[in-house]
């Protein structure tokens, strides 16, 4: 097959991907228009601030990332730590291989 007969992945095509785009946003639109539209039952006054739960969803997510972002630093080990404790696991045979050859020839040469 020549190149430009290969298959683009669809994600790929420029086109594919701004006539998502487009989708999305009209949808994001229709949801606005919705807001005003449809008759919520609220429990608490402030809920009836147009927009609320897009601001609450919005605030959370960067709630979130944020203490994520902090949340790395205690969790996050280095580059290769699994690679420093598989090391430190094999030193204790090495050393235990190394006394028993040394121990092994020392009594062969007291034989």
């Amino acid at each position: 097959m020549k190149n430009s007969e290969e298959k683009v992945p669809f994600f790929d095509n420029p086109e594919n991907v701004k006539w998502i785009l487009r989708v999305f946003y009209a949808l994001c639109v229709l949801l606005v228009i919705a807001d005003f539209i449809v008759h919520r039952h609220i429990y608490v006054s402030f809920e009836e601030i147009p927009a609320f739960y897009a601001i609450y969803g919005f605030i959370a997510c960067v709630v979130l990332v944020v203490i994520a972002k902090e949340m790395r630093k205690l969790v996050m080990r280095s580059e290769n730590y699994y690679d420093d404790r598989h090391d430190e696991s094999e030193s204790p045979e090495v050393i235990d291989s190394e006394q028993r050859s040394s121990t092994t020839t020392a009594k062969d040469e007291q034989q």
